[in-house]
């Protein structure tokens, strides 16, 4: 009987460091948009990460991490370069020109890239179910990026977000081959360093904006670095390590579009036609397909 308690004290962390993994980073759409109001994509980039690299650093002295190895310096490369700098840059450039409910669901594509990268580099087996719901996310896209067409000219914002999800893909891959050796909080910590080492080309920008910002801006700014990017991967990896199995928790991170469009609506009062809203359940449909019922 207590070891049944046990178990389910466990359970139920795990599902609430899911959730609040989920709420920082639904959170993170809609805070992105606001910053754009006065800071540019790659200030808020630099920003938001020169200070979750020193938290992550003093956390990682205190912990005293490990060192990585040089046979895995290419594997943390590609997680900082295309994982953390490529996936903000594109993410912060489309949000521009997209609201942020609909950017969300258009990142939220990234784990069917995820699936297409394990077959081709991986050689991952893929039953035809998870097949089936890769091409019923791609349906879903399609409708996503119809609905934000005007006359015959595309949302450039959606491009942008398709690479970010591509990117987003890329870092689920090195990140499933770096947490075999190393802990959540290593992989997270050198990677982001990396991340942040490219984004210092936007020095001059911060040196332009930040000046003349204001303190809502900052805090949101700091609100950026803390719990989206440092915390919940920490919250994350708690979730992980205590769940039975991993798709107990993994489901919730299709809450994350639907979390993030009502933060919007309350916080900026974004809107969005409701093509847009069916084709991004159609993107979660498909997910779920591939990785709930396909797996």
């Amino acid at each position: 009987m207590e070891a049944g308690n046990t178990r389910d004290a466990k359970q139920a962390l795990s599902f609430l460091a899911a959730m609040a993994t989920v709420l920082m980073w639904a959170s993170g759409f809609p805070a992105t948009r606001y910053l754009l109001q006065y800071y540019s994509p790659g200030a808020i980039m630099l920003l938001r990460f020169i200070v979750a690299s020193l938290i992550l650093i003093a956390i990682g002295a205190i912990k005293r991490i490990r060192l990585p190895k040089v046979r895995d310096l290419p594997l943390f490369a590609a997680f900082g370069i295309c994982g953390v700098f490529l996936f903000n840059f594109f993410l912060n450039t489309g949000t521009i020109h997209v609201v942020s409910g609909v950017s969300s669901f258009i990142v939220a594509s990234s784990p069917v890239f995820t699936l297409i990268w394990a077959r081709v580099f991986l050689k991952e087996i893929v039953k035809p179910a998870c097949w089936a719901g890769v091409g019923l996310s791609f349906c879903g896209l399609m409708v996503v990026m119809l609905s934000q067409t005007t006359g015959f000219t595309l949302n450039a914002g959606m491009l942008y977000l398709i690479g970010a999800a591509i990117a987003g893909s890329i870092l689920s891959i090195s990140q499933r081959q770096l947490v075999k050796t190393y802990t959540v909080l290593e992989t997270a910590t050198y990677s982001i360093l990396i991340g942040t080492l490219c984004m210092l080309i936007y020095i001059p920008d911060i040196i332009i904006e930040f000046p003349g910002s204001t303190l809502p801006y900052n805090l949101a700014i700091l609100y950026m670095s803390v719990f989206p990017a440092v915390l919940a991967y920490i919250t994350w990896g708690y979730a992980l390590s205590k769940a039975e199995k991993t798709t107990h928790v993994t489901v919730f991170l299709y809450l994350v579009p639907f979390i993030a469009t009502l933060i919007g609506y309350i916080w900026l009062g974004e809107t969005f036609s409701l093509w847009s809203l069916f084709g991004g359940v159609v993107i979660i449909g498909g997910m779920v397909l591939t990785n709930v019922i396909g797996r």
